[in-house]
């Protein structure tokens, strides 16, 4: 097992139910449902990716581990860009900060991120070591 993207997962994990609990409580005092609803889509594709992130850790013994790392980073990026991106919008709607409104193209790079992470895997796990 890869211990640092064990414990990556897991402080990525504990943030996801801390960001959920604060998206499902206080947020919804401070935007509107529709940026709730946004928020959310973070936490949910976060939270998503740190099982992705605990799997690929487990099977670091197993497949090729070059592969595994591609993987394993290109979910950490899109978790940072996507879910990043969206916490980051969030905020700024509920600041009522103007003019930054571009960080919203930020959002489908972190899609890719995830994207490419997936197929990293299923190329670590198609290859013989």
């Amino acid at each position: 097992m890869h211990k640092g993207y064990l414990r990556t997962a897991a402080l990525l994990g504990a943030l996801s139910v801390v960001l959920g609990a604060f998206g499902a409580h206080k947020l919804k005092e401070l935007v509107p449902a529709e940026t709730v609803s946004t928020f959310e889509t973070g936490v949910r594709y976060q939270f998503y990716h740190v099982f992705a992130l605990l799997v690929l850790a487990i099977l670091f013994e197993k497949f090729s581990q070059r592969w595994l790392k591609y993987a394993a980073n290109c979910f950490i990026a899109g978790i940072i860009l996507f879910s990043g991106s969206l916490y980051l919008l969030t905020a700024l709607k509920a600041t009522d900060t103007v003019g930054l409104s571009g960080i919203g193209a930020i959002t489908p790079i972190g899609g890719l991120f995830f994207i490419a992470g997936w197929l990293c895997m299923f190329r670590a796990i198609s290859v013989k070591q």
